[in-house]
């Protein structure tokens, strides 16, 4: 998230839905003071926090980065157009983010050393997959884990609690999918990628 303000962006919106930082906290089940800092950027929330506060409001986290507008369907994408949705720690960074019709989400991942995705569980609805292009990383889905190699994949239906943790000492680089495309639909998703 070099370069983007979180605050402000995050601040925009609430005050655009005519919400005070009380009633966001409420809804999204986070402390007044979680609000206040992040719109201060005081603290960087983790993926699973943002997305617990943007799901309040509700905002997909494509849009909240990418702006609102939509871009025409083009068939080839740059790597510096590709929008960052991690948190600052991991990069995720979403193909075709401003797509209208987009039916997936693609998703370039890197986590650092001793990165994951909040103590929270992730749960949404549809199915994912992705290859570990290097690095690794433990996955854990529906209680079970297992850690991955660059190599070694995974697919499951994204319904089952799961969490992404880089227990290694490199950078763990992930090339993802989920299908239907959560991270274009504002509320309905709680996504690692």
């Amino acid at each position: 998230m070099d370069g983007f303000d979180v605050g402000t962006r995050l601040r925009e919106l609430r005050k655009a839905r005519k919400l005070s930082q009380r009633e966001l906290a409420k809804r999204a089940g986070v402390t007044n003071s979680t609000i206040s800092l992040i719109e201060q950027n005081s603290v960087s929330p983790s993926v699973s926090s943002l997305k617990k506060i943007l799901d309040a409001l509700p905002v997909s986290i494509s849009a909240f980065f990418a702006g609102d507008e939509p871009s025409p369907p083009r068939a080839f994408y740059p790597a510096e157009e590709l929008t960052e949705i991690g948190d600052g720690h991991l990069s995720w960074r979403l193909v075709a983010a401003r797509r209208p019709d987009r039916s997936m989400s693609i998703i370039h991942e890197r986590y650092p050393p001793g990165a994951d995705t909040g103590a929270d569980m992730l749960e949404h609805d549809g199915e994912e997959g992705g290859v570990v292009v290097a690095g690794e990383i433990e996955l854990t889905v529906a209680g079970e884990a297992r850690l991955l190699r660059a190599g070694d994949a995974y697919y499951f239906d994204s319904r089952l609690p799961h969490r992404f943790r880089n227990v290694g000492d490199a950078e763990c680089v992930i090339v993802s999918a989920n299908s239907p495309p959560t991270f274009s639909e504002g509320g309905k998703e709680l996504h690692h990628a």
